[in-house]
């Protein structure tokens, strides 16, 4: 199973980050979900700071593009595997600081890959 923060979380059910949050842990995945308000999502706390996290696979953004640059040195810095960028969050600039540390990147949602078994 693949360790994945979903940053962006919130636990207003009417967001994509809530369900993937959920999609996510039903599928065994280990979730670690940041965000701006404290709150709970899939029976987790929201971290509103900058956790510092061991072994993450993935890192999926549900943060607008224009957001994205202040969260750059913490993302990088967790050495994931992987930066999906569901759609609305794509970014060639962080994409390409991430090709630069050896990390993979892909423009896909999250919620589509796990329902067809490509996550």
């Amino acid at each position: 199973m693949k360790k994945t923060l979903v940053l962006g979380a919130s636990d207003n059910p009417d967001r994509y980050s809530f369900r993937a949050a959920h999609m996510l842990k039903n599928h065994g995945h280990e979730v670690v979900p940041v965000g701006l308000r404290k709150g709970q999502v899939a029976g987790l706390d929201i971290h509103t700071d900058r956790p510092q996290a061991d072994d993450i696979d993935t890192v999926t953004l549900y943060v607008g593009t224009r957001n994205q640059p202040v969260w750059y040195d913490y993302i990088l810095d967790l050495k994931p595997k992987r930066i999906l960028f569901n759609p609305g969050t794509e970014n060639p600039e962080l994409e390409r600081l991430a090709h630069e540390r050896g990390i993979q990147t892909e423009e896909a949602c999250t919620l589509v890959l796990l329902s067809i078994g490509q996550y």
